[in-house]
């Protein structure tokens, strides 16, 4: 399984929703990738440490390839680095993916990495993407390349709007480049239960018929202490609400039975 974390609206939760889910897919004994593909290298960041940066074989490298920078089709696991934790692997992410995205595009590249994640999905039981915030030739390239698409929704109006302007998008790619995609689930972030407009926005999605995830995800400090220890939450607090609604997010995806939620 190939999923991608897409929103082109920014701040609504896309590396903490792919990294937590990859973290508790591996914890769940599936070998597990987490692709990289935002210049910012928060993901790469928040699985690898603060040394990422140091290392070779990036997103930027796997890219490169398709432009006959290396000669030889190289090893594709090989820009896969193992984090500290057991079957959690990450191609992180470079400030050179941007240097190179527009020759990408000129060549006419797009379907490279759909053609690389059929070769490493030989390697992983599932493989999450981490894009960009904005539709380009990487977040377009990881659309195409996926068996699903994960939604972040931070409740706002502003956020609702890109949401429809973002189902739009899919069913041109559906129609022009991957007729097998779909939305497996819009993830609600940071959700105030006291607050009455996020209820009545969720309201709305439910009402026209789009694939709301069950498990709402609450703001919290927590997921920030994990992200300055560089430790996914099922590892830096696994009694946690929010850890525990992560995983009944990561449930409801691999049709799984849910677990209470507690306050511990």
């Amino acid at each position: 399984m190939k999923r991608v974390v897409f929103n082109q609206k920014g701040g609504v939760g896309k590396t903490s929703i792919s990294c937590n889910l990859a973290a508790i897919s591996a914890q769940q004994g599936y070998k597990t990738l987490l692709i990289d593909l935002d210049t910012q290298c928060n993901s790469s960041e928040y699985l690898l440490g603060p040394h990422y940066a140091d290392k070779n074989n990036t997103a930027a490298d796997f890219f490169k390839t398709f432009l006959g920078m290396f000669g030889r089709k190289p090893y594709l696991p090989g820009f896969c680095h193992p984090t500290q934790y057991g079957r959690l692997s990450v191609m992180p992410a470079s400030p050179e993916l941007a240097t190179i995205e527009r020759e990408l595009e000129s060549r006419h590249k797009i379907y490279k990495l759909r053609e690389a994640l059929t070769d490493l999905s030989k390697h992983y039981d599932r493989i999450y993407i981490d894009t960009p915030p904005a539709l380009n030739f990487y977040s377009s390239a990881a659309l195409i390349a996926a068996d699903s698409l994960l939604i972040p929704f931070d409740c706002d109006s502003f956020s609702r709007q890109a949401l429809y302007n973002l189902v739009n998008t899919v069913s041109e790619i559906r129609e022009d480049h991957n007729e097998d995609l779909f939305i497996e689930g819009i993830v609600v972030n940071q959700f105030n239960p006291q607050a009455k407009l996020p209820a009545d926005l969720i309201a709305q999605l439910v009402e026209d018929g789009l694939p709301v995830l069950g498990s709402y995800l609450n703001a919290s400090v927590k997921l920030k202490e994990s992200r300055e220890a560089h430790m996914p939450l099922i590892h830096f607090a696994p009694s946690h609400k929010l850890t525990q609604q992560f995983v009944n997010v990561y449930n409801l995806l691999e049709g799984n039975e849910l677990q209470p939620v507690t306050d511990a």
